[in-house]
């Protein structure tokens, strides 16, 4: 872990002048661009097709998405890992390319072949819904494409950037970190514009020209995206696979084991295990019962005779120990994360509240249901944009500060923020609810209320703001306490957060329906939405964010102030300025 430029260097292919170079960008962005339009496109109108297609409840729906939300999330962390151990970036994004044709093909599928869905549900004479229920043949075909698909986006989300990166990052070009930072600028905005698109007019396509159309334009962005990658292969750098930090990690917590009945050496002791010009001589005292992972027993048998360590899982260096705590620490803070995410994750619920009300925005301009996350979006990015050009040189005048506030006061502000953005949900709903039953409407829950789904705009909105300090905040938080060398393990953080949180999603959602319907009542989160209680179940979730915020006070507290680092790795802290279509922040404003 001590030597990753030198392993770098080593495993990295000779790089040549007909290799690499900004003139693979497009082949690597249209890619990464197309397969964004493709699957962004599919998730955000997704529970209207389960509804409508495969007669599923909205609780089933909801709960189909929120696990299916936490698989996709988890999965960029093995393809990271496979990528860096294993098998390389080229491989995994290839595999992983063709792995989501072939998923987003299958969902087409399901929608192009009758027998592949139930049939649509019937009016009894009792003016009541007569549905069948999906076969177990029919939810394999459509489980098996959310399956390939959360695969594919394993592998293409953890390495596209890296990648890319590879083909020009040239430390010996004095141009080397202009030519990266207008590279990210360009890569970043393509991702915003692709995910603005597809939340726009690949969910219009879907409104309009129905399932078959709308998935199967998808189908034709990502055999782009496909055959735009493969086009450019013989003009890669392929860096070859290498040591990953996790297996470092897991080697820590072995040692540990193995050497517990160890007894400590004093602090000044030579019997602490680090490399040659290590500025780390000792570990620190917190967490201490760690330290024995890195004590030399006996030097004879521990160490080879170029003082390394014979066994790296009985003896490891104070720096792999050292950054074993760090990550150790903010432990409980990134805890909290989770529930942010169990909240604000409601992939669902939104989209089915503006399906049954007036989505006409201005004049004849009408907005499909699946859309309004696009608010949310654009939020979060011109929140983003004030905050680093505005807001930030005034606030640092008054706080001293050079970013202005702190990244733990934006993660508490963003967590404060989700209580409003779930409380307000919670009341447009308890509206809506309230004029459908005015309006008679209790047995007719596909009807339209007469009720503007502009409602809908300011939860969205909160939701987006929420994101921008809270997560966004997060992951600078990560950055600044990791030496340069765990730099990846925060966004593999947030997006075991976002995967953690999508499993809480889905747990309360299976707890909620399952209780509220016993004894024969109907379900909060009933079909019929007139009869339901959505707004109890958002009011609930304000409840989980009000308890996450003092359980936040209390994480903060205990970290204490997060300019003091006990360990920085030995490597000077920078500042990293995150960009707002960096990862999760876009999938969770309602994407």
């Amino acid at each position: 872990m001590e030597t990753v430029a030198d392993d770098q260097k080593q495993t990295t292919q000779e790089v040549t002048g007909k290799k690499g170079g900004l003139r693979t960008m497009p082949f690597i962005i249209a890619n990464e661009t197309f397969e964004k339009v493709a699957g962004v496109g599919l998730h955000a109108n997704m529970i209207l097709y389960l509804r409508n297609e495969y007669n599923l409840s909205s609780a089933s729906g909801a709960y189909i998405l929120s696990l299916w939300g936490a698989i996709s999330n988890f999965m960029p962390v093995l393809g990271a890992l496979l990528s860096d151990s294993y098998l390389g970036r080229f491989r995994v994004i290839a595999s992983a390319t063709l792995i989501s044709l072939l998923g987003i093909t299958v969902l087409w599928l399901t929608a192009f072949i009758p027998n592949a869905r139930p049939p649509h549900c019937a009016l009894t004479k009792e003016n009541m819904q007569a549905c069948v229920s999906p076969n177990r043949g029919q939810l394999f075909l459509l489980f098996s494409s959310f399956a390939l698909l959360s695969m594919g986006a394993g592998g293409i989300r953890p390495c596209s950037l890296a990648f890319a990166a590879d083909q020009i990052d040239d430390p010996e070009n004095p141009e080397n970190q202009k030519t990266l930072q207008t590279f990210f600028n360009w890569y970043y905005a393509s991702v915003g514009i692709s995910v603005m698109f597809s939340v726009l007019a690949i969910v219009a396509i879907q409104d309009v020209a129905g399932w078959v159309v709308g998935f199967g334009v998808p189908v034709g962005f990502m055999l782009s995206s496909t055959i735009f990658f493969f086009l450019g292969s013989s003009r890669y750098i392929k860096v070859k696979a290498n040591k990953s930090l996790v297996t470092g990690f897991v080697q820590v917590i072995v040692a540990t084991w193995k050497n517990r009945n160890l007894a400590l050496p004093p602090m000044d002791s030579a019997a602490w295990y680090h490399h040659k010009g290590s500025k780390l001589v000792a570990p620190t005292k917190k967490l201490g019962f760690l330290n024995k992972a890195c004590v030399i027993r006996n030097p004879e048998k521990d160490l080879d005779c170029d003082g390394l360590a014979k066994d790296p899982w009985r003896l490891c260096t104070i720096k792999q120990v050292e950054e074993q705590k760090g990550l150790i620490r903010v432990i409980p803070i990134w805890s909290t994360g989770i529930v942010i995410a169990a909240t604000l994750n409601q992939h669902a619920l939104p989209v089915l509240q503006a399906s049954t009300m007036d989505r006409h925005l201005v004049g004849i301009l009408r907005i499909p249901a699946g859309s309004y996350g696009v608010f949310g979006l654009l939020t979060l990015f011109l929140w983003v944009a004030i905050y680093d050009r505005k807001l930030v040189p005034l606030l640092a005048k008054l706080t001293g500060r050079p970013r202005g506030l702190s990244n733990e006061q934006r993660m508490g502000i963003g967590i404060l923020i989700s209580c409003i953005a779930t409380a307000t949900a919670g009341v447009v709903e308890n509206k809506r609810r309230a004029t459908a039953l005015r309006q008679g409407l209790a047995d007719h829950p596909r009807a339209v209320v007469d009720m503007s789904a502009n409602w809908l705009l300011p939860q969205h909105c909160l939701v987006g703001l929420a994101e921008a300090l809270s997560t966004i905040g997060q992951i600078d938080f990560f950055y600044s306490q990791f030496p340069k060398s765990m730099k990846s393990i925060a966004m593999a953080l947030l997006a075991l957060s976002a995967a953690a949180g999508d499993l809480v999603a889905s747990l309360i959602i299976g707890i909620v329906n399952d209780v509220t319907k016993r004894g024969g009542r109907v379900s909060w989160l009933s079909n019929n939405l007139n009869k339901g209680h959505y707004d109890y179940y958002y009011w609930l979730l304000s409840l989980l964010n009000v308890a996450n915020f003092f359980y936040y006070l209390l994480c903060s507290r205990a970290f204490g102030n997060e300019d003091e680092k006990e360990y920085d790795g030995g490597e000077a802290m920078e500042e990293v300025e995150m960009h707002p279509c960096l990862g999760s922040p876009i999938r969770r404003v309602g994407v």
